[in-house]
């Protein structure tokens, strides 16, 4: 078994597998954890304005990615040529992803320079900030790097990487991504690593909401 089947073939279901079981555990377990553990009450200056910056320009390259990837050629064809997905993914992945920079750069130094905050933070939750904006770091080289070759080869590869993925075929998968530069493949490994911290931090506020309010009983408050 080579080096790169064993992280870009096997690695992603083991990420994932960690990610789903995980999450299930911690939410049978242990739903009192189930949070963000906002730190807004202990200072909100700058607090709206880097919190926005960073989930508005997070959603967008999420669904950007999630979209550019997943999406097939004989599908997106009917609309845009390859390299004019690529030139779209980078434009648009370059501007978003630059707010959730500016953002993200901010509630680190946020937690980091304030004492009340710093007292509060928890290990995993400085070690989300930091992996977050790493990957976040190597996002943008990434775009400094596709702008060396606009046919949108490279782009077909990551795609069909990931579409392999899907469809359970990680040798394919390993094969497509091979030709590409470390850059892609770091941002690659690294967000898969993201689905492992998943489940144990903050993170998993990403997939709450707060449906059951509505069939849940009145609390009752009394008075002494």
């Amino acid at each position: 078994m080579t080096i790169n089947l064993l992280l870009f073939g096997i690695y992603p279901y083991v990420a994932l597998a960690i990610c789903l079981i995980g999450s299930w555990a911690r939410f049978d377990l242990s739903q009192y954890t189930w949070k963000a553990g906002s730190s807004q009450m202990l200072r909100k200056k700058n607090m709206r304005l880097a919190s926005n910056l960073f989930h508005v320009g997070v959603i967008f390259i999420l669904l950007g990615h999630v979209v550019g990837l997943l999406t097939p050629e004989s599908i997106y064809h009917h609309v845009i040529s390859t390299p004019g997905k690529q030139l779209l993914a980078m434009v648009s992945g370059g501007f978003f992803g630059i707010l959730c920079f500016v953002g993200l750069t901010m509630l680190i130094h946020r937690r980091l320079t304030d004492s009340r905050i710093k007292a509060n933070t928890s290990k995993s939750d400085l070690l989300v900030l930091i992996v977050l904006w790493v990957q976040l770091v190597l996002g943008l080289i990434s775009i400094l790097v596709s702008s060396q070759h606009m046919d949108g080869s490279v782009m077909v590869l990551l795609a069909n990487w990931a579409q392999y993925i899907i469809t359970l075929q990680p040798e394919a998968a390993a094969a497509s991504i091979s030709p590409v530069s470390i850059i892609y493949k770091l941002h690659v490994f690294l967000g898969m690593t993201l689905f492992i911290l998943f489940p144990f931090t903050r993170l998993v506020h990403i997939i709450s909401a707060p449906v059951w309010y509505i069939g849940r009983c009145y609390q009752v408050v009394r008075q002494k």
